[in-house]
């Protein structure tokens, strides 16, 4: 706090206690605005162990994985957020009704609102490399 005159100064205050509330708010507004970027949809579950539906995605173009494997697109792996490296879980297309069986070695997807990304054999036998995304049904065979 300054003085002036031996008092202490109402505007060096006023400043101060301003200035502290636009930090304590920049920082809740940066705070929500960080969780709301973080945010995943939650995935819809059917009740039955180990099921869920969301949106599958694929990828291609990479060189490891999370698990510290070499990527290998013609490999039937996917990327899991949750799941443990190794669970093999069954891709099913809802629209479609075709499906593969992937084993997770990877996180991801971080894109909101998708639940799995397979590599691009996975994707190839669903048949959803033309439109990129699909609407799935994962369940957890191990």
């Amino acid at each position: 706090m300054s003085s002036v005159n031996g008092k202490q100064s109402l505007w060096a205050e006023a400043s101060a206690a301003r200035a502290g509330g636009v930090l304590r708010s920049s920082t809740l507004v940066l705070a929500a605005a960080a969780l709301v970027a973080c945010a995943q949809p939650a995935v819809v579950t059917t009740g039955a162990q180990g099921e869920s539906h969301g949106v599958a995605s694929f990828y291609r173009n990479q060189t490891r994985t999370a698990s510290g494997e070499r990527a290998s697109p013609g490999e039937l792996t996917a990327a899991h957020r949750t799941l443990p490296f190794g669970t093999r879980v069954r891709v099913t297309d809802v629209d479609t009704g075709r499906s593969v069986t992937v084993r997770v070695n990877d996180r991801g997807p971080f894109v909101p609102g998708r639940i799995v990304d397979i590599s691009h054999s996975a994707a190839e036998t669903l048949g959803i490399t033309e439109r990129g995304l699909a609407r799935v049904k994962l369940d957890v065979v191990q």
